[in-house]
Parts: C-alpha cells; structure tokens; sequence
C-alpha cells in the first residue's frame, strides 16, 4: 500500500495513465492525492473527472484555480474563456454528478504529517489556521451563497490577508492564497500578476516558501507553479507541478519514501 501525491494533471489523461501503468497503481490498496487543476488547456478534462470520479474511494483532490474556473461557468454567471477546453466536461450527460462531485472538495487536505494545497501554504498561517479558512470556503461552495461568491471570484484583491476581513471578499482572498500564489512579501501580501519561475521574483516579494513559516514540521505538497519545474530547494516543501499540459511531464511523488516518479508528457 502506497500514497502518491501528483501534480497538475489539467485534461492530459493519457500521460495520467502512463503515470499510472509507472507506478503500478493498484486502487484497492494505494492512495492518489491530486494536487487540483484536474481540468482545462489539456484535450481531455472530462476522462480525468471521469477517472476522479470513479476512484473517489481511493483519490483526494483540492481544488484548483481551473477547477474553481469550471465550477464559476457552471453555478456562475462567467463563460468559458478562448483558451478553455471545458466545452466535453458540460456538455456531457453526467456533467451534474461530476461537478457536484467537484465541488464538493476541499481546498486543503491534510493528513498524519502532510499538508496538501493547490498553490501552497501562507508562511504567516499555521496548518490549524488554514484548515478554518478552507473550510469557510467549502462551506461557502455548499451554501446558497455560492452563486454570488462565484460571480465576484475572479480579482486580485484583497491582496493582504487580514483576520479581520468579512463576507465575499474574505472568500476571495482564502481562495488567491490557496489556489493562485506564488510571490508574496515579508507581509504576506501577494503578487498575482508574476508567473515566472522563482528567480524572476518582483521586486520586494520573493516565493512564497522562501520565508519562515507558521506551519514548520509538516511537509507541504502543492502544484500550480509550472515554472519551477518541480523544485524548491527547501526541505519538506514539495512542488508537484511539473508542466505536462505544456509539455513538460507529470509526476507524482511516493508520499512513504519520497520518491520521484514522471513521465513525459507525449510518449516517447
């Protein structure tokens, strides 16, 4: 019995069963832990909600920012983007099993000494911290409210967390914080318009593992930054997101012995 943690899969479900045949995934005994962004820009979405959905007794997925993007076209007032592949995924006959499935996910999984988050950790949180904050979002996603969170979801602001903050923009900015970042400063405050890799940092922000954190002693998985190419040069930070929807591959880590396992995003 094994627990893999793997990164941004978005629609390449070809490569997620390459992957899969690698590690030799066995659903009655091993665990996946799917770091979100299950969907969008890769050609086939609806086989990996498909495939999450059939194996939800053995998968846990969080939310990502693509994922949160479908739910927003579907309970929301937003449509799909130039760029989106979503067109399969809500058309399809089992679209309201699979995204009510979808939505009912977590943001934040965390289990014996692992935390696992689309975009990472706030260094100012603590793991305790997080757990509250993704779950007001959970409940949120569950509540009449929903409609109205999803139609003001998309925004860069507040961009400093406060404990103070209330109602939709409170939501909005737990959600940029677990889902989106990637440069903060020493305040915590975040730069959501840089996507290059940890080097390119603005000026006074750097990434966001690179500062002491509230949640030191767990190891923390997340995706999101393709950039990184699946490094952080910090201990017990672990980026998953190794860029198969842009060509690159898709890996998954074995959480019991922190083994690496990738595959190529097109067969060789």
């Amino acid at each position: 019995m094994a627990t893999y943690a793997i990164g941004d899969i978005q629609g390449c479900y070809s490569a997620l069963q390459r992957l899969l045949d690698l590690i030799q995934f066995d659903d009655q005994q091993d665990q996946l832990w799917l770091a979100g962004d299950l969907v969008n820009r890769g050609p086939d979405s609806l086989a990996v909600l498909r495939f999450a959905h059939r194996y939800r007794h053995c998968v846990t997925s969080v939310l990502g920012n693509h994922d949160l993007h479908l739910l927003a076209v579907r309970y929301g007032p937003h449509t799909v983007k130039a760029k989106d592949t979503l067109d399969e995924v809500l058309n399809a006959s089992d679209a309201d099993e699979l995204l009510t499935w979808l939505r009912h996910q977590p943001l934040l999984h965390c289990e014996q000494n692992w935390c696992m988050s689309h975009a990472g950790l706030p260094p100012q949180w603590s793991i305790s911290k997080a757990q509250q904050l993704a779950t007001e979002v959970h409940n949120c996603l569950q509540s009449e409210q929903s409609s109205d969170f999803f139609a003001v979801m998309y925004g860069n602001n507040p961009a400093l967390w406060h404990d103070d903050l209330e109602g939709l923009p409170r939501i909005r900015a737990i959600v940029n914080y677990l889902t989106r970042m990637r440069f903060i400063n020493q305040l915590g405050q975040l730069d959501l318009t840089s996507k290059e890799g940890a080097g390119a940092a603005p000026s006074g922000f750097a990434p966001w593992f690179r500062y002491p954190r509230q949640s030191a002693g767990t190891r923390l998985l997340f995706g999101h930054w393709a950039a990184l190419e699946g490094r952080t040069d910090c201990p017990d930070i672990y980026a998953l997101d190794t860029g198969c929807v842009w060509g690159g591959q898709l890996s998954a880590l074995r959480l019991d012995d922190q083994q690496w396992f990738r595959v190529d995003a097109q067969p060789t």
